[in-house]
């Protein structure tokens, strides 16, 4: 299989470069445990499998294992579509759990990206939460900054700050204190089908290399072969909107306020700016003039975009290392000459960096989830079990669980995790991880306010609806977000 090769000196260089500039905001941390400054996919597979963890005997030290106690726990678990291989990991978390603390009374749910937020809001109302809770990284500054969440840092459940990403731990800080623990970082790369491309008179090797080459390529392929170019997903309230589109967004120099700078303010709203506009106008070109992404693409999420990769009827998309496994799953599903079809598009499978902006700029959003510990007066029966709390965090935050819970599609939250046995075996063992591992410098994070989740998962998807269903210009369109920001910064 063909495969793009990252390891370049110019690559290695500008990885390096990226990834210090994103740490000069945290120079009051300590050392991490990897050398940052070295990232890029030769150090990752240096530093895999080169050291052992018990995970039992750390956690033993914040809680006891013979400890007897009862938790409330939500998550967010996997969903249709995640790969079988994550469904596995996240049963054997528990089932491992459950066993390291036999007399701890566990009670999980698992929730749906789209709904754990909006039914965690509806829970705290009524004083009705769980005791603890892993939210996407979205959630941690709106809940922190409206008084829900208790203080908790990873020296609290037997770790240091610095195993942990820099931008991850902003996540989860508000007004100088720590509210959670983040439990994987994710970064997501640029995927096409090399076959397509080689049809549609495309270099079969070579992703394009600038957002504006997305949308030529997008409209070729659709001009030659009559299926959608690239996967744009732009539906309202979720999550999967927002995370492709800020790249874009990025790339082209705009952003929500100055969240993609090394030091941000969040001072000035710029969604109205020229260069959001110009962001906006490429999703419109695609969709609206060209009609080259999937007519669906206003109530579509990444699931939906999958089986159309896998039939061979997409052409490029954004996703994580996951998708790889996902195809590989509804290719044994398949029947007849449609296994045959997906097998060719499996081998035909590439993996790239997000293309660039005009300007050279490259951005991907630096995802994951974090996990908290709720204020007693807002969970159902007026109690948190703390030390019961902190056994499970330790765990899924450890370098063991960290890695198996994000196994195929995000990276471990704990920089230690990078060091197991497991990062070697899934190195060898998923496609194109080291792509997706890659993008982690150019990672940013969403802009670490309480108003973010409003902000990324109903007024980014409402603008991008308004100028692709044409009940606004893109001009219209942008200024209207940009409007509604201000409002809800109140006046800004």
């Amino acid at each position: 299989m063909t495969r793009i090769t990252l390891g370049s000196a110019v690559l290695r260089g500008t990885v390096a470069t990226a990834l210090m500039a994103s740490l000069m905001s945290t120079s009051a941390l300590g050392a991490p445990p990897v050398d940052l400054s070295k990232w890029s996919p030769e150090y990752v597979r240096s530093i895999a499998g080169t050291q052992d963890f018990d995970t039992a005997a750390d956690c033993a030290k914040v809680t006891p294992l013979d400890y007897k106690g009862r938790l409330t726990f939500w998550y967010q678990g996997v969903f249709e579509g995640d790969p079988d291989l994550l469904r596995q990991y996240y049963k054997d978390f528990f089932e491992t759990f459950r066993k390291t603390y036999p007399n701890i009374q566990l009670e999980e749910q698992a929730l749906t990206y789209n709904d754990l937020l909006d039914k965690f809001r509806t829970a705290l109302l009524g004083n009705a939460a769980p005791m603890a809770v892993r939210l996407q990284i979205l959630g941690g500054t709106e809940f922190a900054s409206k008084g829900y969440l208790e203080p908790l840092k990873p020296e609290d459940v037997g770790y240091s700050t610095e195993d942990f990403w820099p931008g991850a731990m902003k996540a989860v800080t508000w007004e100088g204190v720590t509210y959670g623990i983040p439990t994987n970082n994710e970064t997501m790369a640029f995927i096409w089908n090399a076959d397509i491309f080689k049809r549609a008179g495309l270099d079969p090797d070579k992703p394009p290399a600038t957002w504006d080459d997305v949308v030529k390529y997008s409209k070729q392929i659709h001009d030659k072969l009559g299926i959608a170019g690239y996967g744009l997903v732009a539906r309202k309230n979720a999550g999967n909107t927002p995370y492709r589109f800020m790249p874009q967004l990025w790339a082209y120099g705009g952003g929500v306020f100055d969240e993609a700078t090394a030091n941000p303010t969040y001072k000035e709203v710029e969604l109205d700016s020229p260069q959001s506009k110009a962001a906006l106008q490429a999703s419109y070109d695609m969709y609206v003039r060209d009609k080259s992404v999937p007519v669906s693409a206003l109530t579509n999420q990444q699931a939906d975009n999958q089986p159309l990769f896998v039939a061979g009827q997409l052409g490029m998309m954004i996703s994580h290392p996951s998708d790889y496994d996902v195809m590989l799953d509804l290719q044994k599903k398949a029947t007849g000459t449609d296994k045959d079809k997906a097998q060719t598009v499996i081998d035909n499978m590439r993996y790239g960096l997000i293309p660039t902006g005009p300007d050279g700029k490259r951005a991907v959003v630096f995802g994951g989830s974090n996990i908290h510990i709720l204020k007693p007066e807002y969970v159902e029966g007026g109690k948190v079990d703390e030390p019961a709390a902190k056994a499970i965090i330790c765990m899924w935050t450890s370098p063991e669980w960290s890695l198996k819970m994000a196994y195929a599609g995000s990276n471990p939250g704990n920089l230690n995790g990078f060091k197991t046995k497991w990062m070697k075996e899934r190195l060898d063992n998923i496609e194109f991880l080291d792509v997706t591992t890659s993008m982690l410098p150019y990672g940013i994070p969403f802009p670490a306010l309480p108003q973010s989740p409003e902000i990324m998962n109903i007024i980014v998807p409402d603008m991008l609806q308004n100028a692709l269903t044409g009940a606004m210009t893109v001009d219209q369109a942008a200024d209207d977000a940009a409007q509604r920001v201000k409002d809800l910064m109140g006046g800004l």
